[in-house]
């Protein structure tokens, strides 16, 4: 029983760093991918022409 006490705050300040570091590395995670949607939107939009005129036709 002695090992236990001396065991479990160890194991339980662990357990909450784990927790931890997994919540930040998913937070990070979810704004890489947020700010990869949004590059690629603004790319996409930045490809259209924004008048709607096409330039390779011959008039």
């Amino acid at each position: 029983m002695e090992y236990i006490a001396v065991l479990l705050p160890s194991l339980v300040v662990g357990l909450l760093f784990w927790f931890a570091m997994k919540s930040i590395f998913n937070a990070d995670k979810a704004e890489r991918q947020a700010e990869a949607r949004a590059q690629a939107e603004a790319d996409a939009l930045n490809a259209t022409p924004l008048n709607g005129t096409d330039t390779d036709t011959d008039k």
